[in-house]
């Protein structure tokens, strides 16, 4: 790309332009939203349309003679390909929770200067590091600068898409029962008032979904509770007159979604605000003139234990969604054997057929709603970036010899899914199966693994990584991420990573997570095999305390083609042998119909045991 012509230099340049008007040095671009959003509406990627670095997450820092991307491991390739030309340079960070962004604002801004910032879309905690760093530096933060407001004009409006119910059988505990265990716990912090912002917890504790962001069933609103009923914050004409009936008789009333700050500012003085620091934005924090007390909000934790009505649901979706990718791999391994494959004239197989056709299968199944997020399908050297999204423009044909990654999960009106495995395509080099063995280690060390209730959950980390760590390897994503019930795909507050822990990040009974160690080799392939686990009471000797362990609810073969079997021990091929026997248990009920006949066919050679 011609750097000087290239629609995101200039992009850039109007940013500088804007900078100049407003007397500031710097201007800071999170990849946020009011909500403090992982995965954003179209408005708020004002970070990709001003830089063309897709990935889901990285930071965008823009002065008068410099534009950077701040991004973790799992993005550099990505990013070094997509920033190519474009005037704006990749720093390479650490982790995606890495703070060098301030670090580097604070070395490279003249004292005296300004940054600016929106702080609609920051998020209190980091505003307040931020400040911190750049008074040191004698620099000032100014959080009124929307950059996009200036230099977006085609800028998206808000979603529109209507809000539903999400109803009995599937969500068991009803929206009252949520709202006063929620209003209860406010009470015992003091608080007479609580203010929530993050739009999952909004969508489990009033029962509600949307489709405001791609393959996250939630909505944009705030919500205001106190002891006489609670006030959402929703666009007009999202929720209808039914749905408005149902929501008044349990004391919800609505309100305009721009309203939100103007209510928090009309708070009492005598009134105490609960309010959660890490999931609140600087600028719904200033709003609010009351006393505050600030602690996790109680929806995070109380959402994040699935009780065993949920669990009981996700079981089932969990059976859908591996019966749905035994119809995929059976077709898939069929096609490639196709004696007229490579032919001329024959249709080739690539990445993107890969995440038709197996979206197409989960579509079959019942209950389905859609992705929980954009199909990873990555063959040998794509799959060396993690977040790797083949596109029509960028794509690999499926031929020849190496490995297939794909990681892909469905939304269901009982649960979300997400899992990951890999594939062998014709020959598979011993390196490719040493590696590929020693990631399953990882997974089947942390998926066996009992602990004491109550177990911060990076602690669990190094379990997973010990067999790669032994051979001088590591992978620079997290090992698991808290899973939502048909919510997002990913959620707190436990994080089974490298993540300073705390108390929040405590493992109970019922929280979902993945356990998904991995392998990079740049230009080459990548290793990942994920499944999702259920916090269960595990049963120990008496005297040690309560003990928990995991019950792996993902159904889907483990492939063993790749597996190099000097390097399993024989309790190890004795628990994949366990997983794969109830596998073929669970899922072949779900694939008895003639049509089916491959699916159950191809589940039954791939749960043989080793």
């Amino acid at each position: 790309m011609d750097t000087r012509t290239s629609p995101f230099r200039l992009r850039i340049e109007r940013v500088r332009d804007a900078l100049k008007q407003h007397g500031l040095a710097a201007v800071l671009v999170p990849s946020s939203d009011p909500h403090l959003s992982e995965y954003l509406p179209e408005r708020w990627q004002g970070r990709q349309w001003l830089s063309g670095f897709t990935g889901s997450m990285g930071t965008l820092v823009v002065t008068l003679d410099a534009a950077c991307v701040f991004a973790d491991s799992r993005y550099w390739v990505q990013a070094e390909a997509e920033l190519a030309g474009t005037g704006t340079t990749l720093v390479k960070i650490a982790t995606g929770n890495s703070t060098e962004h301030v670090q580097w604002l604070a070395a490279n801004v003249a004292r005296g200067a300004a940054v600016g910032v929106d702080g609609s879309v920051l998020g209190l905690g980091a505003a307040l590091g931020l400040r911190s760093a750049l008074d040191a530096a004698g620099v000032l933060l100014r959080t009124d600068f929307d950059a996009l407001a200036e230099v977006w004009p085609e800028r998206p409006a808000l979603p529109a898409a209507e809000v539903y119910e999400h109803l009995a059988p599937h969500a068991p505990v009803a929206r009252a029962a949520k709202l006063a265990r929620v209003l209860e716990a406010v009470a015992r912090h003091g608080a007479t008032h609580h203010f929530i912002s993050t739009v999952d917890d909004i969508a489990w504790l009033f029962n509600l979904r949307g489709a405001d962001v791609s393959y996250n069933p939630v909505f944009l609103a705030h919500a205001l509770l106190d002891m006489n009923g609670t006030t959402l914050f929703v666009g007009a004409g999202k929720i209808g007159v039914a749905l408005q009936a149902a929501l008044a008789k349990d004391g919800i009333r609505l309100a305009p979604y721009a309203d939100a700050g103007a209510a928090l500012a009309a708070l009492a003085a005598s009134a105490t605000l609960l309010i959660d620091p890490k999931r609140v934005t600087f600028g719904m924090r200033q709003r609010a003139a009351c006393r505050v007390i600030e602690a996790i909000n109680p929806s995070t934790l109380f959402k994040s234990r699935k009780p065993e009505a949920e669990a009981a649901h996700l079981r089932n979706a969990m059976a859908q969604d591996g019966a749905a990718m035994c119809e995929f791999y059976a077709w898939f391994e069929a096609a490639l054997a196709e004696p007229s494959r490579g032919q001329p004239g024959a249709q080739a197989i690539t990445e993107l057929t890969v995440d038709e056709k197996l979206s197409a299968a989960r579509a079959r199944r019942p209950g389905f709603q859609g992705l929980s997020f954009g199909t990873i399908a990555a063959f040998n050297a794509n799959g060396a970036m993690p977040h790797y999204h083949a596109t029509p423009d960028s794509h690999a044909v499926i031929e020849g010899n190496g490995l297939l990654l794909v990681d892909s999960g469905g939304q269901y009106l009982g649960g979300t899914t997400d899992i990951t495995r890999v594939w062998p395509i014709g020959t598979v080099s011993d390196a490719q199966k040493r590696d590929y063995t020693l990631v399953l280690k990882g997974t089947l060390a942390l998926s066996r693994t009992r602990f004491p209730r109550g177990t911060l959950s990076p602690m669990l980390d190094a379990i997973a990584r010990a067999p790669l760590w032994e051979q001088g390897l590591d992978y620079g994503h997290g090992t698991g991420h808290g899973v939502g019930y048909f919510l997002n795909v990913h959620e707190g507050p436990q994080s089974i990573s490298k993540a300073i822990p705390d108390a929040h990040m405590a493992m109970e009974p019922g929280m979902v997570t993945s356990i998904e160690p991995g392998l990079y080799r740049p230009g080459r392939w990548g290793i990942r095999i994920e499944n999702l686990v259920l916090n269960v009471a595990a049963t120990v000797a008496d005297g040690f305390g309560e003990f928990l362990e995991f019950e792996t609810l993902t159904l889907c073969p483990i492939d063993t083609r790749c597996i190099e079997r000097s390097l399993l021990r024989v309790d190890e091929c004795e628990w994949l042998n366990a997983y794969h026997a109830t596998v073929r248990q669970r899922l072949a009920p779900l694939l008895t119909a003639p049509e089916q006949a491959s699916a159950l066919a191809w589940l039954m050679v791939r749960t043989e045991p080793l």
